[in-house]
């Protein structure tokens, strides 16, 4: 029987072959594992630099939403301030206008506050003179109210017939009555109340109605308007009052401690006259310029222009009732058109227009 030769040389070549391969998967073995162990302190460092990353991003982006909001509020300041700046300059430019206006008005140096103070100082003296006056003619008579000495044409002036069954005196009480420019009016109207019935202009358009109520037969009313109309006598607005010398002396009484103030309604002042259950048979308007108010009065004040002033004149005459009216226009700086309108009034009333002179109703 044959024998199978055994080769020494073929059993240690296998066995370094597979001692090879075994070192070989080692290795590999030791690498990897280096391997993943870096790689997962890589990812370690990752994750953390991923996270930071996210935190400054969301920081970002929280910055960015309150930048917006800076820039909203940024962009909504502007708007405000640029209408505010729009405001202003409509102001500036409204205001340039009413310069113009009036930049020919002259104040002269004698129109000043101790001119002013020295005028006051005069009527008190003059008002102490009429008042020993006033005593004396609470003893005159009935029939001849106020001792005026002299009769007949002092009933007339300029046309003018002080006559009727029911007189109404409608006065300007307004606070430009109170002088004839608007400075010296302005001045006198921060005074006290004391001083403003004694200012000069107010003071002759209460003579003028004191001289023409001298000859007053049947009844009479007497009214002042500015915002509004109203009797000078308590709860007789819209009664006649029997024209007799007690009751002429208190009206006269109660005008003359009345104050002007604000602006005047004429439109108002016309409807308080068609609310009369008996209409006058004659009126005599006493002002000093066109209306500053329309029937609605503001809450505040507000600027008003010579075409307002027109607006404001040609709407109360659409009210006017139907009646002779006589206007007596005191002088007023700075409203030019004044005359020509309320001349038109006494033409279409059948009324005269008067402008009383400064020493009227002495002259």
């Amino acid at each position: 029987m044959a024998r199978r030769q055994f080769n020494v040389f073929n059993l240690s070549f296998l066995d370094v072959m597979a001692c090879g391969f075994g070192a070989i998967i080692l290795f590999f073995m030791i690498i990897n594992s280096q391997v993943k162990s870096r790689s997962n302190k890589a990812s370690v460092v990752l994750q953390s630099q991923t996270e930071f990353l996210e935190e400054e991003i969301t920081d970002g982006q929280k910055r960015m939403v309150n930048m917006k909001n800076e820039i909203n509020k940024i962009d909504e300041d502007n708007s405000i301030i640029q209408g505010s700046i729009d405001e202003l300059l409509k102001i500036i430019e409204e205001l340039s206008a009413e310069i113009s206006l009036f930049a020919n008005i002259s104040l002269a140096s004698q129109d000043s506050v101790e001119k002013l103070k020295s005028d006051i100082k005069i009527l008190e003296k003059a008002n102490e003179r009429l008042s020993s006056e006033a005593e004396k003619k609470s003893l005159l008579s009935v029939d001849s109210p106020f001792d005026r000495g002299g009769e007949g044409q002092r009933q007339y002036i300029s046309g003018c017939k002080v006559s009727g069954q029911r007189v109404l005196f409608l006065i300007d009480a307004s606070t430009s009555m109170l002088a004839n420019s608007y400075a010296n009016a302005l001045l006198f109207s921060v005074y006290p109340d004391e001083e403003k019935i004694r200012a000069p202009k107010w003071s002759q358009v209460i003579k003028g109605v004191e001289w023409m109520a001298t000859r007053l037969k049947g009844e009479f009313q007497i009214y002042t308007f500015n915002e509004s109309a109203q009797s000078v006598l308590e709860e007789s607005d819209g009664k006649w009052i029997k024209a007799d010398s007690k009751n002429i002396v208190s009206a006269i009484d109660k005008l003359a401690a009345t104050a002007p103030r604000g602006g005047n309604s004429l439109y108002n002042a016309f409807e308080a006259i068609n609310a009369f259950s008996k209409k006058p048979d004659n009126i005599f308007l006493f002002t000093d310029g066109l209306p500053t108010l329309g029937s609605r009065i503001p809450n505040s004040p507000v600027k008003v222009y010579p075409r307002d002033r027109q607006k404001y004149f040609n709407r109360a005459l659409e009210v006017s009732p139907s009646i002779p009216m006589n206007v007596f226009l005191f002088p007023l700086d700075g409203d030019p058109t004044a005359a020509a309108s309320f001349i038109n009034l006494a033409g279409l009333k059948k009324g005269c227009f008067v402008a009383p002179s400064k020493d009227w109703p002495s002259s």
